[in-house]
């Protein structure tokens, strides 16, 4: 009897441990982006913030008394790379949740497949307006997003061009991805909202290095500013082009403008570029603050720049928005996951804003119209464009979906 009694301990304990085993598992979390390339400023920067959010809930304890795993996969910006990334991350990976994506095409390619396996989604920096929308035909909704999409941008940047700086003639480039086209068809709608029509329409190619051409046919036209969407090499290489023509007009648009390589790249032919921004490397908050600090010590950009501030910002808050969707679910099942996004019931204190029931069931999109304030060019980093914003920046915009420019602050 005895020896039975033992047998029971003894399974019972193995039972205990393996449970425990279970318990302690890692959370992964795919993690895809262009870690190399013309895109890479962003998707590294993204990486980085993701990582370090990641390092943080970690040491604090993980999520569910569990530790978050990150699986990196670089896409190398392209769609077919970014399909095949996908199907690894559900198959072979077994992932929880996926955070990143740089690039709209990329990004449309490719979250089909996690929507299919009701894997949540949290797309932190691409923009094209279609991505959260992508299956909206479908009962339910796996794709989330808190980067500013193009039909909050590019409305900002007519704003910017035709009533702040009022200039009545201008030229759109952008370039031949989905990215470029789509935020190029959401500038046109925003110019003839205004009653304006554009006196010039060129597209470029990605790795493109003369844009003399389509200079040339804005300058023809007329152009008083040049209105953009493409990322930065080739945006270098228009402001390079202006400045071999011997032309300088200002350049607005997407947020794009602000990546190291388009900065580093143009040089002083850059300077003045202006572009929305959900985040400038100032510590005008405290979660700024030791969100600028620890990204420093720990990844030593150069010159005490983040190549893409707004990636890494992005990138970092995506962790939090997901860990506290996980946490609130007590579950790492997709579905409950994302039903859990769509009622956040605590808010989660972020280094854009502080989200505070970002997404609702038909709403995923945490970032509105109010939050994004322009950035420029000056001195080889993105500054402030306008000292007001600068002046309130320590007050934290909050989400506000009826908004039409006016923020929402919170003291």
């Amino acid at each position: 009897m005895n020896i039975r009694f033992a047998k029971l301990a003894v399974a019972s304990a193995v039972l205990s441990i393996a449970g425990m085993a279970a318990a302690a598992e890692p959370i992964k979390i795919g993690v895809a982006g262009p870690f190399t390339g013309g895109s890479s400023s962003m998707g590294v920067s993204m990486r980085d913030g993701v990582r370090l959010a990641t390092e943080e809930i970690n040491k604090a304890g993980g999520v569910l008394g569990r530790k978050i795993q990150l699986v990196e996969r670089d896409d190398e910006a392209k769609n077919e790379r970014g399909v095949q990334i996908a199907q690894e991350l559900i198959n072979k990976e077994k992932v929880t949740a996926v955070v990143g994506y740089i690039n709209t095409g990329v990004a449309l390619a490719s979250q089909r497949f996690f929507q299919e396996a009701k894997i949540p989604v949290m797309n932190n920096v691409a923009t094209g307006s279609v991505i959260t929308t992508q299956f909206k035909d479908q009962p339910e909704n796996y794709i989330f997003r808190n980067s500013a999409h193009d039909s909050i941008q590019a409305p900002m940047i007519v704003e910017e061009a035709i009533t702040r700086r009022g200039f009545k003639k201008v030229a759109i480039l952008a370039d031949s991805t989905n990215y470029g086209q789509l935020g190029r068809a959401d500038l046109e709608k925003a110019l003839e909202a205004k009653g304006i029509k554009p006196v010039a329409v060129e597209k470029f190619n990605i790795k493109d290095v003369d844009m003399t051409a389509q200079l040339l046919k804005a300058k023809e036209a007329g152009a008083e500013a040049v209105l953009t969407y493409g990322i930065g090499p080739e945006l270098a290489q228009i402001a390079n082009g202006m400045t071999k023509l011997g032309w300088k007009v200002p350049m607005v648009g997407s947020w794009t403008l602000s990546m190291a390589n388009y900065i580093d790249n143009a040089g002083p032919g850059g300077e003045g570029a202006r572009m929305p921004q959900t985040f400038i490397q100032e510590p005008t908050t405290p979660k700024r603050q030791s969100f600028i600090i620890n990204y420093l010590k720990t990844f030593n950009p150069k010159n005490a720049r983040i190549d893409s501030p707004v990636s890494a910002a992005q990138g970092y808050d995506s962790v939090y928005l997901l860990a506290a969707a996980i946490k609130q679910a007590n579950s790492t099942e997709g579905p409950k996951i994302k039903a859990a996004l769509e009622e956040l019931k605590a808010p989660v204190e972020g280094v854009v804003t502080t989200y505070n029931k970002p997404f609702t069931a038909n709403d995923h999109e945490a970032i509105t119209a109010n939050i994004p304030v322009f950035g420029e060019v000056k001195g080889q980093r993105v500054v402030y464009a306008y000292p007001d914003d600068f002046k309130k920046a320590s007050e934290v915009r909050l989400k506000d979906a009826s908004a039409k420019g006016t923020p929402v602050v919170k003291k």
